[in-house]
């Protein structure tokens, strides 16, 4: 079978490509391993982060670091025997962490999260997918008046930005979320950022509609991506497909399929957990609810009550090892009436980061004929619409939404 356009990874970062691309006449096929939204993008804490001003950084301060070291901060965890060979990934996500290149990071990705709740509003329509999307934000809870400081340093971008960000007391937190029980000190609403009941049922909903324009989804092995003539060929479960372009937004496994063609990346990954539970008594959440210092996130889904937890740096296909979900749901258990687990083991997934936080959008170095859309880190749900938006803008000949350049893959040399 012959397209215009092969894209590998049906997250919603591959998704969301395939479907800009057909919105513009092209014809495509998505290939992945597994359906749509089964992979990295079914595991996440379901927001829009239009606020994600500020990334999920390398700690600065010596205190916070033997905290993690120590094995004393529960959004942290790591497996000594894959931090030898991520020392040199490490250090550079260290130094992109410094204050002035975190304000660097903030005006680049402002390009891209400023469209970030708008085109997934647009796909959202076109999908029929609006029914898994709720405004109201996001809140985050603080223990510590430190942790409170911390945040409130976040308010002057945030209100450069035009962002809406407001501390509140701890009554006026529990008349917006009353099944919380009060173990903070005080909190901060977050009011543009949007929310899902279902990550991957928004991935699947927007696959939906890429078939529904044209486009092919099938399964196969990216493994199997060859050159042929000045194109490209991947062998799928129906045959092969074979394109002049192909995109590359497999996630934490694109290297697997970028290394044989000479390209090194530094991307790593970020392995997480989530668990879903029933709630008791009947309680309930309206929106995502962060417990900043206690390292999770729980959130309202389709499944239930899911508590995300934060980073496990360890090799991506080593054993789970949930000991974060394990100490995290002691700490969710005393603010929200968690019942019983609904689910036999913890899903385990992998966040692909660079160590500069931020993706990869454009063609690759030295192929042509291919592009990447990697390393989204903790926002491949939020930026999945709009890196789709500009890749295919790219691809197509047209203006880009956003200037392409601070996410080129020659900024690694």
């Amino acid at each position: 079978m012959k397209t215009d356009t092969i894209v590998l990874g049906a997250g919603i970062v591959g998704t969301s490509v395939a479907l800009h691309l057909a919105q513009r006449g092209r014809s495509v096929v998505l290939v992945d391993r597994r359906g749509p939204g089964e992979e990295t993008s079914y595991g996440n804490a379901g927001l829009v982060e239009r606020a994600s001003l500020y990334p999920v950084a390398f700690p600065r301060k010596l205190s916070a670091l033997a905290e993690v070291a120590l094995g004393r901060n529960p959004a942290a965890s790591y497996h000594w025997g894959a931090l030898l060979r991520l020392v040199p990934w490490m250090f550079a996500y260290w130094r992109a962490s410094a204050p002035d290149r975190i304000l660097d990071y903030a005006r680049t990705m402002e390009t891209l999260l400023v469209l970030s709740v708008q085109e997934h509003d647009r796909l959202a329509r076109a999908a029929g997918a609006t029914h898994f999307f709720r405004e109201g934000g996001w809140l985050k809870l603080y223990r510590t008046e430190a942790g409170l400081d911390n945040e409130r340093s976040e308010f002057p971008l945030a209100r450069r930005y035009g962002l809406s960000v407001r501390e509140i007391g701890i009554d006026e937190a529990l008349a917006m979320e009353p099944f919380l029980r009060p173990v903070f000190r005080g909190a901060v609403i977050w009011s543009d950022p949007h929310s899902v009941s279902s990550p991957g049922g928004v991935t699947q909903a927007y696959a939906a509609h890429f078939a529904e324009l044209g486009g092919q989804v099938r399964r196969g092995d990216a493994r199997s991506l060859a050159r042929l003539g000045s194109g490209w060929a991947v062998t799928t479960e129906e045959g092969s497909v074979e394109a002049p372009e192909v995109v590359v937004a497999l996630g934490p496994w694109a290297m697997d399929v970028l290394r044989p063609f000479g390209l090194a990346l530094p991307l790593a990954v970020k392995r997480g957990y989530h668990m879903h539970y029933h709630a008791e008594g009947g309680a309930s959440l309206s929106r995502p609810v962060l417990d900043e210092e206690g390292g999770y996130v729980i959130t309202p889904t389709v499944a239930g009550i899911r508590l995300t937890t934060g980073v496990e740096f360890a090799r991506r296909d080593a054993p789970k090892s949930p000991v974060q979900l394990e100490k995290t749901e002691v700490l969710a258990r005393g603010l929200f009436p968690l019942g019983g687990r609904a689910e036999a083991e913890p899903w385990m997934g992998c966040r692909p980061a660079f160590p500069d936080m931020l993706p990869v959008l454009g063609p690759a170095p030295g192929q042509n004929g291919m592009w990447l859309a990697i390393g989204h880190q903790h926002l491949g749900f939020t930026l999945g619409p709009v890196s789709g938006r500009l890749l295919a803008e790219m691809m197509t000949g047209q203006t880009p939404c956003a200037d392409p350049a601070p996410f080129a893959a020659e900024r690694f040399g």
